[in-house]
């Protein structure tokens, strides 16, 4: 709102400046030997001068929003035409009658006739007619800047809301995911169930509140998804080879929050196998430039019966990275061998 305000004040600071500069030309223009200023030739210019400021502002705050906006052309060309016959005529009789032109001792002053009168009217009338497009340009172009930044405000708003809307689609995922485990761990061990709520406090304090800022600490996410690897861990076959290798809980790196949960969610719902070796290596580090994000599994992918929101994941995080970080990030991810690979690396240092 500010900033529109202030657009506003440097609009009326450049009219006054223009109509400064016109109202001053005679000061810094005089004729040679004939000075405008503080004479009557000068009190013969202010008229004209007003019936520019007339003509151009009541084309810019009436007749061009009236009926130029509303394609009313004919309504707009014929007021116009009123416009500039009686401002012509209030010159002309102002001029003539207030403010006649001083007599010449040297040379007698012939009487004006009606060709001049005609002159004189035409004349002013062909300025009159450079003054409305001035202010028809002048209206248009405000009116498109105006139009452009409202598209550019609700293009910003829309793309505002949608990633609000992809960000909401990955908590109850995640939650899904979470409070499925600690149903199997009630039935397994009651003390790790409990943990794991303690547990889950911590990172739903982390989805509902601090995944609403635009950005979060590299430290705070990587302590969310050591907790969330932790909470998957314990139901896991002892068996199953976790490696985990996340940086310190201090990075103070700037990330889009929950961008790497669903690689992680993927990694324990399709890489975990109850009869066969099972293997999971997350990697989360940082350097000057990137935050790479590496996941790699065994691949047990699921059966028919149990493929919910199966590539909703990795979809959702596509069009968030894809608004997020144009141009800005890499992602690749399928299936290598018997692994499956998910590699992500976004750019994040200053351009």
């Amino acid at each position: 709102m500010r900033k529109e305000e202030n657009t506003k004040n440097y609009t009326w600071l450049l009219h006054i400046a223009i109509w400064v500069v016109l109202f001053g030309m005679p000061f810094f223009s005089p004729r040679p030997g004939h000075p405008l200023h503080g004479g009557v030739d000068f009190r013969r210019f202010i008229p004209t001068l007003l019936s520019f400021l007339i003509i151009f502002y009541i084309n810019y705050f009436l007749l061009i929003k009236k009926y130029l906006y509303n394609k009313r052309l004919g309504m707009f060309i014929l007021w116009n035409v009123l416009l500039v016959a009686v401002v012509s005529v209030m010159v002309h009789l102002t001029q003539r009658h207030l403010f006649p032109m001083p007599a010449n001792p040297g040379r007698p002053m012939r009487p004006r006739t009606a060709l001049d009168t005609a002159s004189f009217i035409t004349r002013n009338t062909v300025i009159y007619m450079g003054i409305i497009c001035v202010a028809v340009a002048v209206k248009m172009t405000e009116r498109w800047y105006h139009d452009e930044k409202r598209r550019d405000e609700m293009e910003k708003a829309a793309a505002e809301a949608e990633l609000a809307a992809l960000k909401s689609q990955v908590n109850p995922h995640f939650l899904f995911n979470t409070l499925n485990n600690i149903y199997s761990l009630i039935q397994i061990d009651q003390d790790k169930a409990q943990e794991a709520v303690h547990d889950l406090s911590g990172m739903l304090r982390h989805v509902l509140y601090d995944s609403e800022n635009p950005s979060v600490t590299l430290g705070k996410e990587s302590a969310f998804l050591g907790d969330y690897i932790k909470l998957m861990s314990m139901r896991c076959p002892s068996d199953v080879r976790i490696n985990v290798t996340l940086p310190e809980s201090g990075s103070e790196r700037q990330v889009a929050p929950l961008l790497f949960i669903p690689l992680v969610e993927n990694a324990f719902k399709h890489g975990i196998s109850s009869s066969e070796p099972s293997s999971i290596n997350i990697s989360l580090q940082e350097d000057d430039q990137y935050v790479t994000c590496l996941v790699e599994n065994t691949a047990f992918p699921k059966d028919d019966r149990d493929r919910s929101g199966s590539g909703i994941g990795i979809k959702n995080l596509c069009r968030r990275l894809d608004m997020l970080y144009p141009g800005k990030y890499s992602f690749e991810y399928g299936r290598v061998q018997n692994m499956y690979r998910s590699l992500l690396r976004i750019y994040t240092g200053n351009d």
